[in-house]
């Protein structure tokens, strides 16, 4: 099987760099918001930051799901679908296009018009998905179609959140798509690290011995699918606990056939692997929260701080050094960032 390839530095850009790849606006963007949501997710707890649609622990999630980690999915998928496919992403100003209405959706967020912002907050996800179906459909690159879908769902689930603020859906509506968006980029992660961390583990460190198993990439892709199913069907916890553990058990054999003991010495790989392993430890946990023995809070932050909050900070300095042209290594502020995270 043809492994996915997203280092390769490109032709350096003429002219104003920032358009020229989907990476760039969005990775740069993706960081500053999250550094400024931290000092705005505290004003808003404090209380002097009122939104008046949706409470601070709602928009919290909301933003983190709908504006961070589909900020930095897009700037990756926009960068990796050019390479998959052999044909153009946006750039330009159909990129800038792109990044304006991601900018439009987060500004939404504090004028306090439930409509303007489930819009905006589904759009985006929409229209990046517009731009990578186009040059995967020409090149018929069947086995990244899913990708397309899964994007509209995204903004579909931005949506409910919205609507259910408005009193279109029942108000628990925000809570299952918020936990669908979360199984979703969770899905997402395990498809992307299934296909690139055996090949960056073993180009890294000469004789680590990554290895995959097709049996056990698509029992474990499959169980997360499972969890999505449960989550929107509102599964008992008879059913959920143990399905989480299952698949959590699967997602550890996977992650244990990619040698992460052998990655130590190299943080530009172990960030990675570490943050691989907060998915089992996150459906870990689900199971405990199901059958109430903690709470629910410790497997989402699991998931969003350690898988999410791990794997983003890892592949945004990776792909950005490999598509600046720049020395695949981790400098100390890079390996300081792993670190806190």
């Amino acid at each position: 099987m043809t492994l996915m390839q997203i280092e390769d530095p490109d032709t350096p850009p003429r002219g104003f760099a920032l358009w020229s790849l989907g990476f760039r606006p969005f990775y740069f963007l993706a960081a500053v918001f999250a550094s400024i949501s931290v000092l705005l997710w505290v004003l808003e707890y404090a209380g002097w930051l009122g939104v008046p649609y949706l409470e601070a622990p709602t928009r919290h999630a909301h933003e983190m799901l709908f504006g961070f980690a589909l900020a930095v999915i897009a700037g990756f998928l926009l960068t990796a679908v050019r390479n998959w496919t052999n044909r153009p992403t946006p750039t330009g100003g159909w990129l800038a296009a792109i990044v304006a209405v991601w900018l439009a959706a987060r500004i939404s967020m504090f004028v306090g018009n439930p409509l303007a912002a489930g819009v905006l907050n589904a759009a985006f996800p929409i229209v990046a998905a517009i731009g990578i179906a186009i040059p995967i459909a020409r090149s018929r690159n069947k086995r990244n179609y899913f990708f397309v879908p899964l994007l509209v769902a995204a903004g579909l689930a931005a949506l409910a959140v919205h609507l259910a603020a408005m009193g279109v859906l029942p108000w628990e509506a925000r809570s299952v798509a918020i936990a669908i968006g979360l199984d979703g980029v969770m899905f997402v992660i395990a498809v992307v690290a299934g296909r690139v961390m055996p090949m960056f583990t073993n180009n890294a460190i000469p004789g680590a011995g990554a290895e995959r198993r097709p049996w056990l990439e698509k029992a474990a892709l499959a169980g997360i699918l499972a969890v999505i199913a449960a989550d929107l069907l509102g599964a008992p916890p008879a059913i959920m606990a143990p399905l989480a553990i299952v698949v959590a058990l699967l997602h550890a054999a996977r992650l244990a056939l990619w040698r992460p003991w052998r990655t130590l010495r190299t943080p530009l790989v172990w960030v990675l692997h570490a943050a691989y392993a907060w998915i089992p430890i996150h459906l870990l946990l689900r199971a405990l929260a199901a059958w109430g023995l903690v709470a629910p809070q410790f497997a989402i932050h699991a998931l969003t701080i350690g898988a999410i909050g791990g794997m983003t900070a890892g592949m945004m300095t990776r792909t950005a050094k490999g598509h600046t042209g720049r020395t695949l290594r981790a400098d100390g502020y890079d390996t300081a960032c792993y670190a806190l995270v």
